[in-house]
């Protein structure tokens, strides 16, 4: 018994010991901050607002808690109904994504991202609606105007109700391009609006200069915008700025460039491999 008895680790025991200790000490904790939770007061709740756009602000977010949830400010947290003010927010069509918590002092921490938008449709109809980055569609709204490209002319798809998709290619189109030229210097301060014509080609209202710029779709855009650059660079300061009407750039390894005058339209192209 004496052998048996010393064989035994004392120190395993004692760490052992230690461990059991720390978990019923843990679970006792865990157990007081349960229970403190439960009975805890909402202090305030401060809201923040995340993203580049300007749709919403505190007041807003302010406003919708309390008129479909009431006073918060004062109530048990656990009174609180945290996931169904999250599943409100992100019904609000400018709102991409919502977290709420609650801090060690009892701030009730309401956390918002907005929407990016991209694009401003104005459809045939004259109906308007943005598009945002994950092509859902964002109505307008006259308290901000984002400083994002218009699209007009033979559009014909329209807007039903929020966060719907985008329907047609020739939307799609129109986001493409825009993508494409948003983080490009020169055609995004260039292109000042998106145009598409009775054909529904897609055409750039430039910036500098009257000609009509016509894409067609958005495929080959790279390809598309060297010809133009080659435009600028040098055929218009050969020709002059008011030479010609149209520059169409939709056909491969062409620039087809018209010029009209007294009702007679001279039809120049210009062929070329780009490498």
């Amino acid at each position: 018994m004496l052998k048996l008895w010393r064989r035994i680790s004392w120190s395993f025991v004692g760490y052992t010991c230690l461990v059991l200790l720390a978990f019923v000490g843990l679970g006792m904790l865990m157990g007081l901050v349960k229970k403190k939770d439960m009975t805890q007061i909402c202090s305030s709740m401060k809201v923040m607002i995340e993203g580049k756009e300007a749709f919403i602000d505190q007041h807003d977010i302010s406003d919708l808690v309390k008129t479909k949830f009431g006073k918060v400010v004062g109530k048990p947290l656990a009174q609180i109904p945290v996931e169904e003010i999250e599943k409100a927010l992100l019904e609000l069509p400018y709102v991409s994504a919502a977290e709420i918590y609650v801090d060690m002092d009892g701030v009730l921490q309401i956390s918002v991202q907005q929407r990016e938008v991209l694009l401003r449709i104005i459809n045939k109809n004259g109906q308007e609606f943005y598009i945002d980055t994950k092509g859902a569609k964002v109505p307008v709204t006259l308290r901000y105007v984002p400083h994002v490209l218009v699209a007009n002319g033979n559009i014909r798809e329209g807007y039903k109700k929020a966060l719907d998709t985008v329907e047609t290619k020739l939307v799609r189109d129109l986001v493409s391009v825009v993508e494409h030229v948003k983080n490009d210097p020169l055609w995004s301060n260039q292109i000042v609006q998106l145009y598409v014509n009775e054909t529904k080609d897609i055409e750039i209202v430039p910036r500098v200069g009257t000609q009509q710029l016509v894409l067609g779709d958005a495929t080959k855009l790279d390809e598309k915008l060297k010809r133009l650059l080659l435009f600028y660079q040098s055929i218009l300061p050969k020709v002059g700025t008011e030479a010609y009407t149209k520059v169409n750039v939709k056909y491969d390894d062409q620039i087809v460039c018209e010029r009209k005058g007294n009702w007679v339209i001279d039809s120049l192209q210009f062929k070329m491999k780009l490498n």
